[in-house]
């Protein structure tokens, strides 16, 4: 119990800095001015389909991009062992893939580590300059990073606490932006209205990036008004730090209904981040569930606080685990959110749980 609240304070304390950090903002419009915009996102398509209303309701290796606390929570095969990959066809040729793995540790599978990585592929492009302004027949690519690796643990029945530690980087052509971040989560399940579960996250609570390459660096000549001095000497232009998008999440889910076979969710978090306004995500799942079958319809609305300054609200989606004999468990999950302007998106999970 005294570690239970010695993690709870500390936590609490986290949540207070950040919050003050928030208020330091005032009415002034931060949209645009964080580095790794790609960390707000998302990773997989049951959190898509729900909104991103996902931190409060998630478990085994996806938990591991939306509250590392999840990862100690049994998921849906039963376990606490999983495996998870997920593929999504963004705009422009831009693909985002996302894969982790949890293994349980410890007595009765009370502690769980695990390893995420987030990759987003922007694609090949022509190189293009002021005299060869169609290609000089050569590309370059660009991609962002988040690789983690994740520590959590059920304190008691009902009560997980994680967190993470992740390298991000950011590559375009020769040019790279890299930084270390932490994130810190924390699900509480209660007795009341079915199981009602709250919880909360800090997610992306680190060090400011700065772009670093070749391409910064020049010639200097230290004392143009002499002569016979080297006029070569290589120094390096100094560019602007970047703030990560430093994200706080709470969130609640209620069962509605909670039936042997039947069972509908009510999700709603709000989340604040420091280059944003406050925000609302909310999601449903009504779903049927036997001791083999387990099917889910989804659908969320996302960003209800941004109103037009966003491009799409409405997501849905569906998914379905099967119980093998072995005892081991199948996930897919696929969702999709039409964009008003830009098309639609889809992205679709495979999970594995053993």
């Amino acid at each position: 119990m005294n570690m239970l609240k010695n993690i709870t304070f500390a936590f609490i304390l986290i949540t207070l800095s950040a919050s003050s950090l928030f208020a330091q903002l005032g009415q002034e419009s931060r949209v645009g001015t964080t580095a790794a915009p790609f960390l707000t996102l998302g990773v997989g398509a049951k959190g898509a389909a729900l909104g991103h209303a996902n931190s409060v309701y998630v478990s085994g290796a996806e938990a591991l991009f939306w509250n590392p606390a999840g990862i100690s929570v049994q998921n849906e095969g039963n376990s606490y062992a999983s495996s998870f990959i997920s593929v999504s066809e963004y705009f422009v040729d831009v693909n985002i893939y996302g894969t982790g793995i949890v293994i349980p540790v410890g007595k009765k599978n009370a502690q769980s580590i695990g390893i995420g990585l987030n990759y987003i592929d922007y694609g090949r492009m022509d190189v293009r300059t002021v005299e060869m302004q169609e290609g000089t027949g050569a590309t370059f690519g660009a991609h962002d990073l988040s690789l983690g690796f994740t520590y959590a643990q059920r304190l008691t029945d009902s009560f997980h606490f994680g967190t993470s530690a992740k390298l991000i980087q950011q590559k375009i052509y020769d040019m790279v932006a890299q930084t270390v971040a932490i994130d810190m989560g924390f699900l509480l399940k209660t007795n009341y209205l079915n199981g009602l579960t709250i919880g909360a996250s800090i997610t992306n609570f680190g060090r400011d990036m700065t772009m670093a390459g070749i391409n910064t660096e020049t010639y200097v000549d230290l004392d143009s008004q002499s002569e016979g001095n080297n006029d070569g000497i290589i120094g390096n232009v100094k560019l602007n730090n970047w703030e990560l998008p430093l994200s706080f999440k709470f969130g609640v889910m209620v069962p509605a209904i909670k039936q042997k076979h039947l069972e509908l969710l009510l999700l709603s978090e709000i989340q604040q981040t420091n280059d944003n306004k406050l925000n609302l995500d909310s999601g449903t799942q009504l779903s049927y569930l036997s001791k083999t079958v387990q099917f889910h319809m989804r659908a969320g609305y996302k960003d209800l606080f941004l109103g037009d300054n966003v491009d799409s609200h409405l997501t849905y989606g569906v998914g379905l685990t099967l119980q093998t004999s072995g005892g081991m468990a199948i996930g897919v999950d696929f969702s999709q959110v039409p964009f008003e302007y830009l098309g639609q998106t889809s992205i679709i999970d495979v999970k594995l749980y053993y």
